[in-house]
């Protein structure tokens, strides 16, 4: 899945080059490119697919040349998270009715790429060997309001590290996030995924039948054919935007967890960066940049370009300049940046965001 905008990246993450987009690590790779590359351990190339917004086509063909151009499912609009994973199931099931997916986002950080192969290994024997909706859960480090969170049931014999999922809670507020790790059986949704194309499918029939339907009104042999296109350019600006966890998760009674270590964080905020990034000795990180500072601690300097940052007195700041736009702001305060962008967009227009 790589069709997301990335706003709480601004003003690194454009609506023309989102962060799956970008190198964050100066790798020389951008973050889809890594993931892409994690997970061709185990899918070969002619069987990963893409899907996205259709203006980043250019982009990902630029990226990565190997993919061939019928795997890129271009979205006609942003329809979040549920209507992608739709449309990539029947896609994937007209191709091959016996198929199991891996659903990844593109944009996450994965340090432990061996325990990576190895849970989507036995995550994959796990599921094709019943009507199995698998998430592979984190251990929470704090009461993050950004993750769904998993609490564990009862154990799967015979299966190690998989339990049955008691309750599914996508971004609880900060009190009930607090409750959560406080009970001690909870984890964090890392949002990678692993079904049959078929129990997938079932699942959006039985819990999501608005979505479910409006892809099942295809006429028979569209996915998969070079009718696939226009029929999708015809309905998907009418499915619901909801992400996979309202749509799916919390309501299935056929959902398990993989609990795993994998050196993982989904980067969806700058202080997710932050958290992944090394540090000087006053607890600030440089993104790639040249920084000249006083008294400054736990703060993050980005900077694009040939271009020097003088800071004094920072404690705990977010310091980001790109293109036509710096950002100057509290990490604590970092989820308001959504919303600053929109106002950002409503105020001084398109160009800035």
């Amino acid at each position: 899945m790589c069709g997301g905008v990335g706003s709480r990246f601004w003003p690194f993450s454009r609506n023309d080059r989102p962060k799956q987009f970008l190198d964050f690590f100066g790798t020389g790779k951008s973050l889809l490119q890594l993931t892409v590359e994690r997970i061709s351990s185990v899918v070969r190339p002619e069987n990963i697919i893409l899907v996205t917004n259709r203006q980043y086509a250019e982009i990902i063909k630029e990226q990565l040349p190997e993919i061939k151009e019928s795997n890129i499912l271009l979205e006609p609009a942003r329809r979040n998270t549920a209507p992608c994973i739709c449309w990539a199931a029947h896609h994937i099931h007209a191709l091959d009715p016996e198929a199991s997916i891996v659903t990844l986002p593109s944009d996450h950080l994965v340090l432990k790429e061996k325990e990576f192969e190895k849970a989507i290994r036995e995550g994959l024997e796990f599921v094709e060997n019943g009507n199995r909706l698998l998430t592979l859960g984190i251990n929470p480090t704090g009461p993050n309001t950004g993750y769904g969170y998993i609490q564990q049931g009862t154990a799967v014999e015979s299966y190690p590290g998989i339990r049955k999922v008691k309750s599914f809670t996508e971004k609880p507020d900060l009190e009930m996030a607090n409750v959560f790790i406080a009970s001690g059986e909870f984890f964090w949704n890392s949002g990678i995924f692993l079904w049959s194309a078929d129990s997938i499918l079932k699942a959006f029939d039985k819990y999501d039948p608005e979505t479910a339907h409006l892809f099942s009104s295809a006429e028979p042999n569209t996915f998969g054919t070079p009718e696939e296109p226009a029929f999708i350019d015809n309905i998907f600006p009418n499915a619901p935007s909801i992400s996979i966890d309202y749509a799916i998760m919390e309501k299935a009674d056929n959902v398990f967890v993989k609990t795993v270590d994998l050196g993982w964080s989904d980067l969806g905020t700058w202080n997710a960066l932050y958290e992944a990034s090394p540090r000087n000795h006053e607890g600030n990180v440089t993104q790639n940049c040249k920084v000249l500072t006083s008294e400054c601690t736990g703060s993050m300097f980005a900077v694009s370009g040939d271009k020097i940052i003088v800071a004094a007195g920072l404690k705990d700041y977010i310091v980001a300049d790109n293109g036509n736009a710096l950002l100057i702001y509290p990490i604590a305060d970092e989820q308001k940046i959504r919303q600053i962008v929109n106002e950002v967009k409503t105020r001084f227009g398109e160009e800035y965001v």
